[in-house]
Protein backbone atom coordinates (compact mmCIF):
# COMPACT_ATOMS: atom_id res chain seq x y z
CA UNK A 1 0.00 0.00 0.00
CA UNK A 2 1.40 3.61 -0.68
CA UNK A 3 0.73 6.64 1.79
CA UNK A 4 -1.31 9.47 -0.21
CA UNK A 5 -0.03 12.90 -0.11
CA UNK A 6 -2.24 14.53 1.82
CA UNK A 7 -1.61 18.33 3.14
CA UNK A 8 -3.74 20.84 4.92
CA UNK A 9 -6.34 23.03 3.51
CA UNK A 10 -6.60 20.08 0.48
CA UNK A 11 -10.21 19.68 -0.01
CA UNK A 12 -11.32 15.89 -0.98
CA UNK A 13 -14.52 14.30 -1.56
CA UNK A 14 -15.28 11.25 0.71
CA UNK A 15 -16.97 7.79 0.01
CA UNK A 16 -19.78 8.19 2.44
CA UNK A 17 -21.57 11.49 3.28
CA UNK A 18 -21.56 13.54 6.25
CA UNK A 19 -25.12 13.38 8.64
CA UNK A 20 -25.35 17.06 7.11
CA UNK A 21 -25.70 15.43 3.15
CA UNK A 22 -22.77 16.83 1.69
CA UNK A 23 -19.01 14.61 0.97
CA UNK A 24 -16.91 17.77 0.94
CA UNK A 25 -14.40 17.88 3.79
CA UNK A 26 -11.30 20.06 4.38
CA UNK A 27 -7.70 18.77 5.39
CA UNK A 28 -6.90 20.78 9.13
CA UNK A 29 -4.09 18.68 10.11
CA UNK A 30 -1.98 15.43 9.01
CA UNK A 31 -0.34 13.29 10.70
CA UNK A 32 -0.83 9.55 12.28
CA UNK A 33 -4.59 11.31 13.04
CA UNK A 34 -5.52 13.56 10.83
CA UNK A 35 -8.61 16.58 11.57
CA UNK A 36 -10.80 17.07 8.89
CA UNK A 37 -13.82 20.18 8.92
CA UNK A 38 -17.04 19.48 6.90
CA UNK A 39 -17.74 22.73 4.25
CA UNK A 40 -21.39 22.51 4.83
CA UNK A 41 -22.02 22.66 8.48
CA UNK A 42 -18.42 23.56 9.97
CA UNK A 43 -18.12 20.25 12.51
CA UNK A 44 -14.51 18.99 12.67
CA UNK A 45 -13.37 15.45 13.54
CA UNK A 46 -10.11 13.27 13.44
CA UNK A 47 -9.76 10.24 12.12
CA UNK A 48 -6.89 7.51 11.09
CA UNK A 49 -4.93 8.66 8.13
CA UNK A 50 -5.30 4.98 7.10
CA UNK A 51 -8.89 5.46 7.90
CA UNK A 52 -9.13 8.78 5.88
CA UNK A 53 -7.35 7.72 2.66
CA UNK A 54 -9.67 4.69 2.47
CA UNK A 55 -12.40 6.83 2.82
CA UNK A 56 -11.14 9.24 -0.05
CA UNK A 57 -12.79 9.21 -3.28
CA UNK A 58 -11.26 11.95 -5.00
CA UNK A 59 -9.14 15.19 -4.47
CA UNK A 60 -11.24 17.94 -5.34
CA UNK A 61 -8.61 21.43 -4.67
CA UNK A 62 -4.71 21.10 -3.39
CA UNK A 63 -3.77 23.90 -2.72
CA UNK A 64 -1.37 25.88 -4.13
CA UNK A 65 2.56 27.16 -2.43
Amino acid sequence: MQIMKLSPDMIVELKKPHPCGTHRFRILRVGSICRIVCLSCGRDMDMDRIKLEKAIKKIVEVPSV
